[in-house]
């Protein structure tokens, strides 16, 4: 039974510590110029209505290292351009490809291709939810860290998808979360409401950012303005400005915890210079395991359900 990577929901928890084990396991064999799982033959199809550098290169790299090959396709290229059903998008693509990474707009749009493809679907960002950056994001923490056991993570800044799966992430391995966020820009209530009943028990909501860095060991922000809101963009500078990650935050913080950003970043709005580039930050490790993980991941759900549970991260 083919799987789908919609939302780090999908995933149990051992799964997660699996992909998280095979994630360092791979990316120490690549490094070493060991053997490597070859899917030579296999196609990964890029399906992106928006722009990308690092969803977009670390998956077409990460099949290319696996021996496969990538076919990228905006919608503009297809016939979806001329207002061709999903359905038939999903079964007509799962003919051609092994599996599909979608970059969309709406989370609908890949649900709706997930629901009538017969290959993995996997959400390289929706405008509600990103979960391979989590869950690469989860891998450098415990790259760093070295494990993840009672992990204490602050959010500061915009409610957004991003901070939608560190809620999902939060509820699935049961770590802290607290996110600091302006007045009307939280997380969406049904999402925070889901994972508490999933067991996010810890997860907070403050408004002042000092109290969510306390006691944490990893600060993460975003940028202030995502793709889509572009009309909005002096209104949410004005009011995201307290929420700017700077040294004066980072004097709030322990002094062991660590800053994370997504990037792209807009520098000395959401973040300074000298944090994003100071000894604190490990953003550009953060960037490259994405490759890393995109790598794990396609693995994973390439190769046959015989082979996918093989063992839990001794790590965690």
């Amino acid at each position: 039974m083919k799987r789908d990577l919609l939302s780090i929901l999908d995933l149990n928890r051992e799964e997660i510590l699996y992909l998280l084990q095979e994630t360092g396991r791979l990316k120490k064999s690549w490094k070493e110029g060991r053997a490597f799982p070859n899917f030579a033959g296999k196609t990964l199809g890029l399906l992106f209505e928006k722009p990308s550098t690092r969803t977009r290169i670390s998956f077409q790299v990460a099949i290319y290292r696996l021996s496969g090959q990538a076919v990228y396709l905006t919608k503009q290229d297809t016939q979806l351009s001329r207002n061709e059903s999903l359905e038939d998008t999903a079964r007509v693509l799962s003919r051609y490809l092994d599996g599909l990474v979608v970059r969309s707009f709406g989370q609908n749009v890949v649900e709706e291709l997930a629901r009538f493809s017969t290959i993995p679907i996997i959400n390289g960002l929706t405008d509600l939810f990103h979960p391979c950056q989590v869950l690469s994001d989860l891998f450098t923490v415990l790259e760093k860290r070295g494990d993840i056991n009672d992990l204490r993570v602050a959010w500061v800044g915009d409610g957004n998808n991003v901070a939608h799966s560190w809620i999902n992430a939060a509820a699935r391995l049961g770590f802290s979360l607290w996110l600091a966020c302006p007045t009307g820009y939280e997380p969406d209530e049904g999402i925070i409401r889901k994972a508490r009943e999933e067991g996010g028990e810890n997860i907070f909501l403050v408004s002042d950012p000092k109290d969510a860095v306390r006691e944490v060991d990893v600060i993460n922000t975003d940028v202030w303005t995502s793709m889509g809101q572009e009309e909005e963009i002096h209104e949410r500078k004005k009011n995201f400005r307290p929420y700017q990650v700077n040294s004066e935050l980072l004097r709030h913080a322990p002094r062991g915890a660590f800053v994370m950003h997504c990037l792209p970043a807009h520098r000395g709005e959401e973040i300074t210079d000298n944090v994003m580039d100071g000894p604190r930050s490990v953003v550009f490790d953060q960037a490259e395991n994405r490759l890393h993980f995109q790598v794990s991941l396609l693995a994973w759900l390439l190769e046959g359900e015989d082979k996918k549970n093989r063992g839990i991260s001794n790590y965690a």
